[in-house]
């Protein structure tokens, strides 16, 4: 990736606003879970899969991140997952059925799967090697931040409006971050790569087991 220190701070934003997004919904959700149980008419194990096909999902297809950026570049990609994160997040604030929720979850799970990662990849990219330990030092923050504001924001919002709320917080965040992606990302260069499908399908049949 090319350096641009006068973009610098615009990319950073933009990458660490989605790992942020990313990270929150592994808890923000949590504390809604009693709400939505009543108005879903789920039972205490039924709504735990919300939060199950959540982290299954992105933990499956985590591994495909490399591939995908070699593929179609690192702003690309970055465009498609933040994209389909915030697609999926709007679903499941709609959602009007467990079932509904559940499949949308798993969705919002396989687009945001990769964003943690490249966003990782792109900020190490920003900086010079002697300056990396400082790139990851930004970076960690947004990883630790996110789940540690994820039950305050959570109580907060489905007291104050509703449960559906905790899904549609991202619809800002990440629509900014493509903004800011799409005016001062630069992409990196396409690369022709295999990947090991059959391999990647034992990986998911055993973790989603």
């Amino acid at each position: 990736m090319t350096d641009r220190p006068l973009n610098r701070p615009m990319i950073i934003f933009a990458v660490i606003s989605v790992t942020m997004m990313q990270m929150l919904d592994t808890t923000i959700v949590n504390v809604a879970l009693p709400q939505m149980q009543g108005q879903l008419g789920a039972t205490s194990s039924e709504i735990s899969w919300v939060l199950t096909s959540y982290i299954v999902a992105s933990t499956i297809f985590m591994p495909l991140t490399g591939y995908f950026t070699d593929r179609w570049g690192q702003r690309r990609f970055l465009l498609y997952a933040t994209g389909g994160f915030v697609l999926t997040s709007m679903l499941c604030g709609i959602a009007f059925s467990l079932s509904q929720l559940v499949v949308f979850r798993i969705a919002q799970g396989v687009t945001g799967a990769a964003l943690a990662p490249l966003s990782q990849t792109i900020m190490t990219g920003l900086y010079p090697p002697e300056q990396r330990g400082r790139a990851m030092a930004i970076w960690g923050l947004g990883v630790t931040l996110g789940p540690v504001l994820g039950p305050t924001l959570g109580g907060w919002l489905t007291e104050a409006l509703s449960w559906r709320w905790t899904f549609f917080i991202n619809l800002p965040v990440g629509v900014l971050s493509i903004i800011l992606a799409l005016r001062y990302m630069p992409d990196s260069p396409n690369r022709t790569r295999s990947m090991d499908w059959t391999g990647f399908a034992l990986i998911g049949l055993a973790e989603g087991a």
